[in-house]
């Protein structure tokens, strides 16, 4: 299963407080749900309260549909990550495709 880095920032915020809060509160009612669910694996937001990451696991499909529930008031860059042993294993196979034949 794949790995995502994502990085979003909020897109479309209420100029009047109460109603920046509302909304505030029904998005982090779908975070919450998702990090039940599994399909979010950690969340944060910045403290500037407009930026945050995503740690998720699954197929792009996966998380393009998950990422969906909160478009357009969250835009996102998405980065698949490879883990400390994938990084050896492409390291190991480049070390031995670069040795004269």
């Amino acid at each position: 299963m794949t790995k995502f880095l994502i990085l979003w920032h909020k897109n479309l915020i209420p100029e009047d407080p109460e109603k920046m809060a509302k909304q505030n509160l029904s998005l982090l009612e779908g975070v919450k749900a998702a990090l039940k669910s599994g399909m979010l694996k950690d969340w944060g937001v910045y403290c500037d309260g407009y930026n945050g990451y995503v740690i998720a696991e699954g197929t792009e499909a996966d998380i393009f549909a998950t990422l969906l529930k909160w478009m357009p008031y969250i835009l996102f860059d998405v980065h698949p990550v490879a883990n400390v042993d994938q990084a050896v294993e492409a390291n190991t196979k480049l070390m031995a495709e670069s040795k004269p034949k």
